[in-house]
C-alpha cells in the first residue's frame, strides 16, 4: 500500500531532461528541478534561500515531450505525486523520494512559449467532437494553436469545422 501525496513544485531544470526506453519500450524522462523560496529578512529586505533539490521521473509520452522542449536552465512548473521508497545499500537502509509527473510545463511568469500538438499525443480522447459526423484521427492533419483576440470562441460539439484560433 502507498500513500499519494499531490505536489505542484516551480523551479529550474538543474540539468536535460534525460530520456530512456525501458525493456518495454516505455519512455522514462529523469530531471533535477531547483527550487529556490524567497526569504525575507529582518530589515525587509528579500533575498533567495537555499534551493531544495528535487527527483521528477516522467513517463510515455509526457517524458518525451519533456525531452524534446526543455533543456536545461529552463524555468518550469512540475505537478505529480510524490513517491517514497526505500532500499538497502552497503548494508545501510536508505530512503529516496521522487515526484512521478503527470504535467510538465514552461513557467510563463519569465516567458513566453509557443504551443505545438504533437500528432502522436492527438489520440481519441483528445480530438474535439469525435462522434459519427467527426472525420477520421488519419485524416486531421496536426494544426499548432494560435492565440488571437479576435471575436469569441466557437466550437461544435458534434465535430464542425477545425477552428484554430482561441480569444481571450
Amino acid at each position: 500500500m502507498s500513500t499519494k501525496i499531490p505536489v505542484n513544485i516551480a523551479g529550474n531544470l538543474v540539468a536535460d531532461p534525460d530520456l530512456t526506453y525501458g525493456e518495454s519500450g516505455v519512455a522514462h524522462a529523469k530531471m533535477r528541478v531547483a527550487v529556490n523560496q524567497r526569504v525575507q529578512g529582518a530589515d525587509g529586505s528579500w533575498h533567495d534561500g537555499e534551493p531544495v533539490f528535487h527527483n521528477v521521473s516522467a513517463f510515455r509520452a509526457l517524458a518525451e515531450n519533456a525531452s524534446n522542449s526543455l533543456k536545461k536552465g529552463d524555468p518550469v512548473t512540475v505537478s505529480g505525486e510524490l513517491e517514497f521508497r526505500s532500499f538497502e545499500k552497503d548494508g545501510e537502509r536508505r530512503e529516496a523520494r521522487r515526484i512521478v509527473a503527470e504535467t510538465i510545463g514552461p513557467d510563463l511568469r519569465f516567458g513566453t512559449a509557443a504551443y505545438q500538438r504533437s500528432a502522436r499525443a492527438a489520440g481519441p480522447e483528445a480530438t474535439v467532437g469525435a462522434g459519427l459526423q467527426a472525420a477520421p484521427e488519419a485524416a486531421q492533419p496536426a494544426v499548432p494553436y494560435r492565440v488571437t483576440t479576435k471575436g469569441p470562441v466557437t466550437a461544435s460539439p458534434f465535430g464542425g469545422p477545425a477552428r484554430t484560433e482561441i480569444s481571450l
